[in-house]
């Protein structure tokens, strides 16, 4: 049988798909008197440098960034784990599945957002009205992706569990393949994925992850790179730069989405939904005990379900000491 084609229209940019590695970032390269300093910066398209460079912060930087870009949290967490990046950006479930695995992160930074972007999409003519009415239904996933809880969540909450539907685990191009051909009955994903569907009209939401998830969103870092003196004062400046960024983007919703569309060749239209319901809404926050306390939750989640084959401790994977002033985790996400 021959495979449906999926609309242009509903392919994302190459570049949100492709794994690829990106370039440098520099001024000055030295950090505190400590001599050369080069930062690795894992990335996803359209995200860390994107914002940085927008908001003017990569602006005077007193060492040299090299980023390089992934696809998604859990291949540029398995990269800082191999010390080939010193920091980099994931959602709140890739740190998880990487310290079930045993791999070296250390958490050193979060945000608290709103889930509303992370959602079970099923097709417009979808006769699915509510979440439970997924028994039996086979549901597209990233396997590892925040997305993953999301779904677990959600089920549980509508008193079903993982096992209970038929899970497809499919990274987002084949995922997006697969559900505007019909081969599966819904896919759960996040921001710009859901701004995209629902921007074509191709989908529509049966549920979101407001208030089942945490909405947290973390930079974790290399430990070799946090005990070297020159990498960790690079560190805490980036982090400060981060959130500075992040800050400024929900003040400048319609320029940043102009400069993220460009970035990623995504519509303007989806850039901007996707900004509006996601990315504007994050708060810098501290890494305490309520975030270990909220991601042990996550991660006891997937060891009773044995996707990560032990127990974690999750408490043994952040490190607090950039948290400075900053509000609990549980501070409101912006509206």
């Amino acid at each position: 049988m021959r495979r449906r084609l999926v609309p242009a229209a509903l392919l994302l940019p190459l570049a949100l798909l492709l794994t690829a590695c990106g370039g440098t970032s520099s001024a000055s390269t030295d950090t505190d008197g400590t001599g050369p300093v080069t930062l690795d910066v894992g990335d996803q398209k359209g995200g860390s440098e994107a914002i940085l460079r927008a908001a003017g912060e990569l602006d005077n930087l007193h060492y040299k960034i090299k980023w390089s870009t992934f696809t998604s949290g859990p291949p540029l967490l398995e990269a800082v784990n191999a010390r080939a990046v010193d920091i980099g950006g994931v959602g709140n479930t890739p740190p998880v599945f990487a310290a079930g695995a045993g791999s070296k992160i250390t958490v050193v930074a979060a945000w608290h957002g709103t889930s509303k972007g992370d959602t079970i999409l099923v097709p417009n003519g979808s006769k699915l009205t509510g979440t439970r009415q997924l028994k039996g239904r086979s549901v597209a996933v990233a396997q590892g992706s925040s997305a993953h809880y999301q779904l677990v969540a959600s089920l549980e909450a509508a008193g079903l569990s993982l096992s209970d539907v038929e899970v497809k685990y499919l990274q987002p191009a084949d995922a997006l393949a697969a559900f505007t051909s019909g081969k599966v009955d819904a896919w759960a994903v996040w921001d710009p994925y859901t701004s995209q569907v629902l921007q074509a009209g191709r989908g529509r939401v049966l549920t979101t992850g407001d208030g089942v998830t945490n909405g947290l969103t973390f930079q974790v870092a290399s430990p070799a790179a946090l005990e070297d003196p020159g990498k960790a004062a690079a560190v805490k400046d980036y982090l400060a730069r981060l959130r500075r960024a992040t800050d400024w983007v929900y003040g400048h919703q319609e320029e940043w989405a102009k400069v993220w569309a460009k970035d990623t060749g995504l519509p303007y239209e989806v850039a901007l939904a996707s900004v509006r319901r996601t990315n504007s809404t994050r708060v810098a926050v501290a890494v305490d005990e309520p975030l270990v306390a909220s991601e042990q939750r996550i991660a006891d989640a997937f060891a009773e379900l044995r996707l990560i084959p032990h127990k974690v401790d999750f408490g043994r994977f952040v490190d607090r000491r950039y948290n400075g002033g900053l509000p609990p985790s549980t501070t409101p996400a912006k509206d």
